[in-house]
């Protein structure tokens, strides 16, 4: 039986070009971005090159003094965490209820700490109410607030209307951290259009290496270290920079921004024919945030009858890689917050299951994958 990945919105095949990179950048030697001998001058050169081609990528300039930055990390995660514990002089959070578990858990340990936090409401669709929000910022007395939400959510690939969420912090005089993990790389950026200040993302969610993510930093901003020990990205981040792996970043990026709109039409289409396809053999299933804009390649199907831990295994027995929730929480996987906080049925919250596909996945992996599902849903269900 041939394996068929879809769980891409958890982590993607690495693009051969990338590896190409990765194996050049390390047979190349020794690669200390802050040693001043000549092979730490030519990492140095390395970085700054990689950081070039995702500013290209993301429409920020990031070499002017004292403007937008880029602070590598080790993860998605790492980012958030760095970005949201270390902007200068937050008195007042607010999170919204569908956030990933790096931003979620965050806003829950500083409401721990006796930090004053909010939480915004979603709709059923899974968006972000944005009449909450704008009644939570209208009531906001704080000095300074952070306004902390995802562009496109883990679970269900639901975009959020990032735009005007923008607005609303702007007229409040309010900052915006957006995590932008699931949607840079597969949906058109450009930072010199909206009012953001600070994003966050992770490479290996773009056919990239796994181990490095990044902060962007709108100018004027000061984030504070959480660790400490070198004084390496302006004493920022402490630790030596992975030059290959910020390399890896840079092409992997730049590869999926040349062909955004090819790939684009790709997964649409297969994401569409998984979902029409079952649809029409199971019309009791649902797929969740159907009514919205999506992710191209990502699809979060209830199905209705069976329990998703079930499914899931019996979906692996039969080659199929799919999740049941974030990737950072489906080891245990408890009932998906997302779809709770969407106040979606509990028997849609039990059976729920996310694909998503990518530029190397088929229209035959998509026929073999509904066969495969359909005698899995069949059995159990009973």
């Amino acid at each position: 039986m041939i394996p068929i990945y879809l769980d891409n919105a958890a982590t993607t095949q690495v693009d051969p070009s990338v590896i190409e990179c990765l194996q050049k950048v390390m047979s190349e030697g020794p690669a200390n971005p802050s040693s001043l001998h000549h092979r730490g001058r030519y990492a140095r050169y390395s970085v700054e090159r990689a950081t070039e081609q995702i500013g290209q990528c993301l429409g920020t300039l990031l070499d002017q003094p004292g403007g937008d930055r880029l602070i590598y990390t080790g993860s998605g995660t790492e980012a958030n965490n760095l970005v949201i514990q270390g902007l200068s002089k937050v008195h007042h959070y607010i999170f919204s209820r569908i956030e990933h578990p790096s931003v979620l858990e965050v806003g829950k340990w500083l409401q721990k700490q006796g930090k004053s936090v909010s939480w915004i409401d979603a709709d059923h669709n899974g968006t972000i109410c944005l009449e909450h929000l704008d009644f939570l910022l209208s009531s906001d007395e704080s000095p300074s607030t952070l306004v902390a939400t995802m562009w496109a959510n883990n679970e269900t690939g639901v975009l959020q209307p990032i735009e005007e969420i923008a607005t609303l912090c702007k007229a409040a005089n309010v900052r915006l951290h957006v995590d932008a993990t699931q949607c840079v790389g597969k949906i058109p950026l450009n930072l010199n259009e909206i009012d953001i200040t600070s994003i966050t993302f992770s490479a290996h969610k773009f056919h990239g290496p796994s181990g490095i993510g990044a902060s962007w930093i709108s100018g004027g901003q000061t984030i504070e270290p959480i660790m400490f020990g070198g004084e390496q990205q302006l004493e920022t981040r402490p630790g030596t920079e992975p030059v290959a792996l910020i390399a890896g970043m840079g092409q992997a990026l730049a590869v999926a921004c040349s062909g955004l709109d090819q790939v684009t039409k790709h997964c649409l289409t297969l994401r569409d024919q998984l979902e029409r396809e079952l649809l029409i053999r199971f019309p009791d299933l649902v797929v969740q945030g159907v009514g919205v804009p999506r992710l191209p390649g990502t699809t979060c199907i209830s199905f209705v009858g069976a329990d998703r831990q079930s499914m899931l295994m019996a979906l692996d027995l039969e080659g199929v890689a799919c999740s049941s929730g974030s990737a950072c929480s489906s080891g245990s996987s408890p009932p998906s917050h997302v779809l709770t906080a969407m106040s979606r049925p509990k028997v849609e919250i039990d059976s729920a299951l996310r694909f998503a596909v990518s530029k190397f996945s088929t229209s035959y992996e998509i026929d073999d994958v509904i066969d495969r599902i359909s005698r899995v849903y069949s059995r159990l269900r009973r």
